[in-house]
């Protein structure tokens, strides 16, 4: 461990000056954990007033502060990670410390992938596809079901910014992973970055999301984080409509033909069934 803290250096050295002071007495897995899951429900209390998921983080967030001992050094490390992706928002920089701090759990095979290759892969992804949905529907939206720290989606969200699409307001992200810590520096990263979505805590073989991107249903056995950007005015206009339509359906004419004439039946658009 100590070798990776001589490797990394410049503002990641500033987050683990910081977080080193917290690992005299736990292990540096524990405090990780700690820090990880404080962050992550203070950013998600700030937008997410939804009955029993607000509790229950308020209390989380309570308990990892106790065990860690400090408000000011979380508060502090979340300040330098805004400010390490303000600064350079083309890094995966928490899965650079997870990784350097030898922290992957091989039991889940969790070895992430090198930032520069998932910035290779999301090029390559990101094509007329998109283009097309972007231009039927006004948004665009990308799935991740393995997402670790969340690099491929960082990367798919700066490949988007240098194509001029607007990821704030036209590109939905989803992401699932098996394991929670790195799921909630998924989540983390994402929020600070300004891209609406969610992050699913849950595993994307056995219990995959369910539902439309833009209103999924949440199951039992999954963990639902969504960013503060999930909702902001445009992205709660477009889950209101597409209740609406959901409720009332577009109702379009079905002509049965009989003897002497014809018969409509009216269908709602979708083909979700006969009224």
């Amino acid at each position: 461990m100590k070798a990776a803290y001589v490797e990394i250096q410049g503002t990641e050295k500033e987050f683990l000056d910081i977080f080193k002071t917290l690992c005299y007495s736990r292990s540096t897995w524990q405090v990780w954990a700690d820090v990880i899951s404080a962050i992550a429900c203070s950013l998600s209390n700030a937008t997410d007033r939804t009955t029993g998921r607000y509790e229950q983080r308020e209390k989380e967030y309570e308990q990892c502060i106790k065990r860690i001992g400090s408000v000011e050094a979380v508060a502090k490390m979340l300040a330098i990670v805004t400010m390490a992706l303000e600064r350079n928002p083309e890094q995966d920089f928490l899965g650079k410390l997870y990784m350097g701090l030898d922290l992957g759990n091989h039991w889940k095979g969790q070895f992430f992938t090198p930032y520069s290759i998932c910035e290779c892969m999301a090029k390559i992804t990101a094509g007329t596809e998109q283009q097309e949905s972007l231009g039927k529907q006004g948004y665009i939206s990308v799935c991740d079901p393995a997402c670790g720290a969340g690099a491929t989606l960082i990367a798919s969200a700066n490949i988007f910014r240098r194509r001029k699409i607007n990821y704030q307001t036209q590109v939905l992200f989803v992401a699932q992973d098996i394991d929670r810590v790195t799921g909630l520096m998924c989540y983390i990263q994402l929020s600070l970055l300004g891209c609406p979505g969610y992050v699913v805590i849950a595993d994307s073989l056995t219990n995959p999301v369910a539902g439309t991107s833009l209103i999924p249903i949440e199951k039992e056995g999954q963990e639902f984080w969504y960013t503060p950007f999930f909702f902001s005015a445009i992205w709660q206009q477009r889950r209101a409509i597409e209740k609406m339509k959901r409720l009332f359906g577009v109702l379009t004419p079905k002509p049965i033909q009989l003897r002497g004439g014809f018969l409509f039946e009216f269908e709602k658009g979708g083909g979700e069934g006969v009224v």
